[in-house]
């Protein structure tokens, strides 16, 4: 069977009119699994607010990605042996800083002590399009480089929602255990929520959907996961 026979197929098995459970979204969205890779489960949040680009934040996913994220640490001194003893993929300052200017981007999160933020703002124009640059807000602009090396390994990961006011988030693999998925959901959804902006009133999150890489969407009652 091709893949376009399996996906039509998969689709006929949702019913588009039905708002389900978590518990039976994620089970529905295993059911359906037909590709040979181990899929990302991603969640899709659609928001009613008028200022979108407010709505970003992070959140710690407790049974992780299940991706493998590298980690670079700009800094220096003692701070490089911190950063290794953590865990940190690439550490350097200067020396990172001149590769990163000449097209290296072997990383897929970074971190700055403060004293090296001088220098690393001046890689806006590479890191900022590749939404990287360390941030204070987001913990990223830092001397706790342990604390924040262990988020960054253990599920950490930032959202912000896109120019329609959705917000797109990998909340782990297929393989996860049902509850590992049941859990990363409903602490993003509950990070959204804490997250809303003062000025949004009402209703705030029009709809959620999980979907497979491949698979088709399945819309959750939401309304049923907030603590």
């Amino acid at each position: 069977m091709d893949r376009g026979k399996k996906i039509t197929d998969a689709r006929k098995k949702v019913d588009k009119s039905t708002l389900y459970s978590l518990d039976d979204a994620v089970n529905k969205v295993k059911e359906l699994k037909f590709a040979k890779f181990d899929e990302t489960v991603e969640a899709s949040m659609k928001l009613v607010h008028k200022s979108y680009q407010n709505v970003r934040g992070s959140v710690t996913l407790p049974g992780g990605t299940g991706k493998q994220v590298k980690v670079l640490v700009i800094c220096k001194g003692d701070k490089q042996k911190e950063a290794r003893d953590a865990g940190a993929d690439h550490v350097g300052a200067e020396d990172v800083i001149e590769k990163i200017k000449e097209g290296w981007i072997d990383f897929q999160a970074v971190v700055a002590t403060p004293d090296m933020m001088k220098e690393v703002g001046k890689l806006g124009p590479v890191l900022g399009k590749k939404g990287l640059m360390p941030k204070p807000k987001a913990g990223t602009v830092t001397d706790d480089v342990k604390g924040i090396i262990k988020e960054l390994k253990g599920g950490r990961v930032e959202y912000k929602a896109d120019k329609t006011g959705v917000v797109n988030l990998g909340v782990g693999k297929i393989s996860f255990e049902t509850e590992t998925l049941i859990e990363n959901i409903k602490t993003f959804y509950n990070q959204i929520v804490k997250d809303k902006p003062s000025d949004a009133k009402g209703n705030y999150i029009r709809s959620l959907h999980i979907s497979s890489t491949m698979g088709p969407g399945v819309k959750i009652n939401h309304k049923g996961i907030e603590k």
